[in-house]
């Protein structure tokens, strides 16, 4: 691998978990969820929780996306 295929793989990783972290982070607070909130209560865990799979979701989605490009490079 060269140097810019790993920037470029870093980048979009990075890229990919912090939106979809911040994305699972609104939609936690439209439903009343608060990550933030003292203690560990139900709506505390559930936000997290919606945090933790956007992030892993935008991982995926930025993975996907990069061996799209890769195979369009190719072809």
């Amino acid at each position: 691998m060269n140097q810019k295929s790993l920037l470029v793989e870093g980048l979009s990783d990075a890229i990919g978990f912090i939106g979809g972290a911040l994305l699972g982070y609104w939609i936690g607070r439209l439903l009343g969820l608060d990550i933030f909130a003292e203690g560990y209560g139900n709506s505390t865990i559930g936000g997290i929780v919606l945090v933790g799979l956007g992030g892993g979701l935008g991982l995926q989605l930025a993975r996907r996306w990069r061996k799209r490009q890769k195979a369009n490079e190719e072809n």
